[in-house]
């Protein structure tokens, strides 16, 4: 007979509880902090009547991104679906491919392959990163696919396979190094979606410099805001150029005259959004610091119960902990949806994982291989309380 302990739901309650002012309800899964330069910076754009596509903080916000990232090339645009369309679209995705993407990840990421014309393809999850699993990922693809014109074909669809979406799940990186190994062998491009892992490193490399482009995001609930917003992060000089231009409605210089060369997008952050990043990226090593003391606090508040644990970072990353993230022992929804409701009702929000892409109603018909590990995660997963106010005083 099994001696395993389920969860016990009044004391996952009372653990968070003990960690969070309770004081201060009810307390969001994830809210900005603005304790810099934000309204001075704002106030300026206001003053000298640069609130749009151009000015200076849209320069200085690029330029702080890619130095904190590490890679060569940062462009700023309005989102970060956006972004990562943008992505696909420089890596020669086109209409009639397949794209690789983990089927436990927000819709934005299979949404952005649509935008290309292409089709997801969705892939399982590794139960110790949260991202896509490489080994399992190699043998599926060797059984599904065939050689065509020197590029792997879905052998039930006859469409190639493009490229493989890595995105960085709550901003835990994905094991990138087999990863890399598999698309060497395929020919796939890889694109990281790291939308929620600025702040995040793979073997003390930042996440975004691994693929050939990357995407961010800087929504209200990242861990840096500009209110809405996104960047494409690479380190091939003509693929920046070519980003910014095409994000630019492809408009070529001249001082004015309306020319452009190309189908193009009105995809420019406008500077009074980069003027909040830059400020936001002043105050990011303060973040940072903040959520990883609180990510620590709910490690020792959760490690005494049973049937539960605190997910923590891969031995081989950095994670910024965007969401902290309790699983569950076992499988299982009632258990999940019942300890969700009760944090919630006691001002504490907290959330499930995503439901994953192939079980969305637009989604059912796209090709997807034995997904195991994501469905077993969809049924463990709680978020809980993440904002970076909460660890500063910790």
């Amino acid at each position: 007979m099994s001696t395993e302990k389920n969860a016990d739901p009044l004391e996952i309650v009372a653990a968070l509880e003990k960690v969070l002012d309770r004081e201060k309800t009810p307390i969001p899964l994830h809210e900005p902090r603005f304790a810099g330069n934000e309204w001075n910076y704002v106030r300026d754009c206001l003053d000298t009547n640069f609130v749009s596509s151009v000015g200076k903080y849209v320069d200085e916000f690029e330029e702080k991104l890619a130095e904190f990232t590490g890679v060569r090339r940062a462009v700023a645009v309005v989102n970060g679906t956006a972004a990562l369309y943008l992505c696909l679209k420089l890596a020669g995705v086109t209409s009639g491919d397949e794209v690789l993407v983990p089927a436990l990840t927000f819709v934005a990421t299979s949404n952005a392959v649509c935008y290309c014309g292409a089709v997801p393809h969705f892939v399982d999850s590794d139960l110790a990163t949260l991202g896509i699993d490489p080994k399992k990922l190699e043998t599926y693809l060797a059984k599904i696919t065939e050689w065509k014109d020197g590029f792997p074909c879905n052998q039930a669809t006859g469409r190639p396979i493009r490229a493989v979406v890595a995105m960085h799940t709550f901003g835990h990186p994905v094991d990138l190094d087999p990863l890399l190994e598999v698309c060497r062998k395929y020919r796939l491009e890889l694109i990281e979606d790291a939308a929620e892992s600025l702040g995040s490193y793979y073997k003390n490399i930042h996440t975004g410099n691994f693929g050939k482009l990357a995407s961010l995001s800087f929504n209200g609930n990242k861990i840096v805001t500009t209110g809405g917003g996104g960047a494409i992060l690479t380190n091939d000089e003509e693929l920046a150029r070519q980003a910014k231009h095409i994000s630019t409605t492809a408009r070529m210089t001249h001082q004015w005259d309306f020319i452009h060369d190309c189908v193009g997008y009105n995809f420019r952050m406008p500077n009074i959004n980069a003027a909040l990043g830059c400020a936001q990226l002043e105050q990011l090593n303060g973040f940072l610091k903040s959520k990883r003391a609180l990510a620590e606090k709910y490690r020792q508040a959760f490690a005494p119960l049973s049937g539960i644990a605190f997910f923590r970072e891969p031995s081989y990353a950095k994670s910024n902990y965007w969401l902290n993230t309790l699983i569950l022992d076992k499988g299982d929804t009632e258990m999940r949806d019942s300890i969700i409701s009760e944090t919630n009702r006691r001002g504490m929000l907290t959330r499930p994982a995503w439901v994953l892409m192939n079980r969305l109603p637009m989604f059912q018909s796209c090709p997807h291989m034995d997904l195991s590990a994501a469905e077993d995660l969809e049924q463990r997963i709680i978020n809980i309380p993440s904002s970076a106010r909460l660890g500063e005083e910790l």
